[in-house]
């Protein structure tokens, strides 16, 4: 019999200590298995039968969180300016004729 579990309990855990050794990383996520399994081309090391896996990742593999950037107006607009330019050195004629 399968037990079913509230989505606040189907968590993802990433934990690992100070050694240079690998990171596990152990979720319900489907979307983080098919991302570890089908993209990084890891096996899951447990199953545990409830739809959770646990996997080994080498620590270098994990980034931390980045920091939001803080733009101005302007820098919005001088980064949508660059964008737009580069978008049309790219592909100029699918921009049109009217840029």
């Amino acid at each position: 019999m399968e037990m079913q579990s509230d989505n606040e309990e189907k968590e993802t855990l990433i934990s690992f200590d100070e050694t240079p050794a690998d990171a596990l990383i152990f979720t319900y996520n489907k979307r983080w298995q098919t991302h570890l399994e089908k993209k990084l081309g890891l096996k899951p090391i447990m199953n545990n039968g409830f739809g959770g896996k646990e996997y080994r990742i080498p620590k270098k593999k994990i980034r931390m969180p980045l920091a939001s950037r803080k733009l101005s107006a302007a820098q919005r607009k001088e980064m949508g300016k660059r964008l737009k330019r580069a978008r049309h050195q790219k592909s100029p004629n699918r921009l049109g004729k009217h840029c």
